[in-house]
């Protein structure tokens, strides 16, 4: 398997790339069937794998399996929240957010949920993170992030700059001093695309505290 190493450089692959691997092979549709059963490569969804511990090289990446498994998507909410140390948890599923439908896989690698925003709204606050090997995955920054989760939450009642610090600082629990970061310009320009009043809100309550107002 060392010879399938060389030719798989990376740790995530899809299956026209295993069958590049396997081309030594008569038969390799049944070397992937038996590679299955012992392991040395998980099926992470239909045509998506990594390798297995004992072919592993280093940790796959999770987060450019959360691109690849349901698209067009981008990592953001919880997971981008607590990656960007703007939440205290440490958030284990993999949420991003989808111009389709509504989305989770359960998967040997994690859970990974997808939930749906206006395609107007997609476009706009996204960054590639660079990997090794000219590789990346799309994450949303922080404003945009932010701005996904406040939209997403609608069984809480925001209508005042009173209760969008209260669910910023007592529900989110988000450190006071990440907020001070977030650039008010591109959170309205985010809540232009996304046509929010909750994020309008949001742009709102980050420009007054940018100038020493006071919140009420």
């Amino acid at each position: 398997m060392e010879r399938v190493r060389q030719l798989i450089p990376y740790e995530e692959f899809d299956y026209l790339t295993l069958l590049g691997g396997l081309r030594a092979y008569a038969r390799p549709r049944d070397k992937i069937t038996a590679l299955l059963r012992a392991g040395s490569i998980l099926r992470v969804k239909k045509g998506l794998y990594v390798f297995g511990t004992t072919l592993r090289r280093e940790a796959y990446s999770r987060e450019l399996l959360a691109n690849w498994i349901y698209g067009p998507s981008y990592l953001s909410l919880e997971y981008a929240l607590s990656r960007y140390g703007m939440i205290p948890e440490r958030v284990e599923t993999l949420t991003s957010v989808t111009c389709g439908k509504n989305r989770a896989f359960h998967t040997p690698a994690g859970r990974f949920t997808y939930s749906a925003i206006p395609m107007r709204a997609y476009w706009i606050g996204i960054d590639r993170i660079e990997l090794a090997g000219d590789r990346g995955f799309l994450m949303a920054t922080r404003e945009k992030a932010l701005a996904d989760k406040l939209c997403q939450e609608r069984r809480v009642n925001i209508r005042s700059l009173k209760r969008l610090e209260a669910f910023l600082l007592d529900d989110l629990r988000i450190d006071p001093d990440a907020v001070r970061q977030l650039d008010p310009a591109a959170m309205r320009s985010i809540a232009l695309h996304w046509g929010s009043r909750r994020v309008a809100l949001l742009a709102t309550y980050l420009e007054k505290r940018g100038a020493g107002a006071s919140d009420e």
